[in-house]
């Protein structure tokens, strides 16, 4: 006989108990965030739930519950499988354990700019992808941004790969990031973004790399002065609904939530670039080096090794990488 591993046991445990103490209001959806409550993902979130109410005269209700409080995104997105969880908002970085055509959006300078990762997801490449995600229990309806990431550091601007070069530069946790810094002849560390501060400060690294509101909001620009806008990372968000809620509309139902999930996210995206440009006007008014990065084909050039190894382990995607490169 064969039995669930602990992990699923305890989430699907975790389903039961919410579906039990929904019963009472089985009607309003259940909405995970991560964010805190006032973050541009948090209030283009909760205008969803209020258009939905609005357009079905109060038939489709749901609250979002932000600040992590349903879990971790691992466990959101199994339990959004499981039906217990019905709308979120997952960052595609860690969506590829699970979906790994999702994969593709991590490779280094595979958007020109925050501008061309509106063009492809919004497009039939952004449908592609979704029904990629739906095989798996999630819908995604609409694209949230969650920033550029740049590099940072305490020694010099960079503006060709070869400035990387011998330079100790903090990643994610991910052999793709890390091979991201090794292409260009640096020395990648992963470690705890907790630990980032110190680690520059100390010298332990040169440097890291995130968006305008992270370097801002960590301090990091007191201690890592030259920010270069290689843009080397675009990583869209999904505003996901679960299928099995999706299935079960009417084709009425589906074109409200539809529409009401995309103007969200046309609300994400004017409130996150606001908050960018905010953190960045900060940074520089306070002395902060900062240099554009006027032409990426050397950086893109020097990623090829990292995109022959992924298609070599993911031959099914290189369709899929061409198209976005492609996309105008």
């Amino acid at each position: 006989m064969m039995t669930r591993p602990p992990r699923m046991k305890a989430l699907a445990a975790v389903a039961a108990a919410l579906l039990l103490s929904g019963a009472a209001e089985a009607a309003e959806w259940r909405g995970w965030n991560i964010h805190v409550p006032d973050y541009p993902v948090s209030l283009g979130m909760d205008q969803f739930t209020a258009e939905i109410a609005e357009k079905s005269g109060g038939r489709l209700t749901g609250k979002s519950y932000h600040s992590g409080v349903l879990g971790n995104q691992p466990d959101a997105i199994e339990q959004m499988r499981l039906g217990s969880i019905d709308f979120a908002v997952f960052n595609l970085g860690p969506m590829g354990q699970v979906v790994p055509a999702t994969n593709v959006v991590n490779l280094p300078f595979i958007f020109k700019d925050i501008a061309h990762m509106h063009r492809v997801v919004d497009g039939p490449i952004g449908e592609q992808l979704s029904e990629a995600m739906s095989e798996k229990g999630l819908v995604a309806l609409a694209w949230y941004d969650s920033g550029a990431r740049s590099f940072y550091n305490s020694k010099k601007p960079i503006a060709t790969p070869e400035d990387v070069k011998g330079m100790k530069v903090r990643v994610m946790n991910n052999d793709l990031f890390v091979d991201m810094i090794s292409s260009m002849g640096g020395n990648a560390t992963p470690m705890a973004f907790s630990e980032v501060y110190s680690s520059i400060k100390t010298g332990v690294v040169d440097g890291a790399e995130n968006n305008w509101p992270s370097y801002d909001s960590t301090g990091h620009y007191e201690v890592a002065g030259y920010y270069s806008d290689t843009q080397h990372l675009i990583i869209p968000e999904c505003f996901c609904v679960s299928k099995a809620l999706w299935d079960g509309l009417s084709d009425e139902d589906k074109e409200i939530v539809k529409t009401a999930a995309r103007n969200s996210a046309d609300l994400q995206r004017k409130l996150w670039a606001e908050r960018a440009k905010a953190s960045r006007d900060k940074v520089l008014a306070a002395g902060v080096k900062y240099n554009e990065i006027s032409d990426k084909a050397p950086f893109q050039k020097a990623m090829q090794p990292v995109y022959d190894k992924f298609i070599a382990a993911n031959p099914d995607l290189e369709g899929l990488v061409k198209a976005i490169q492609a996309t105008e």
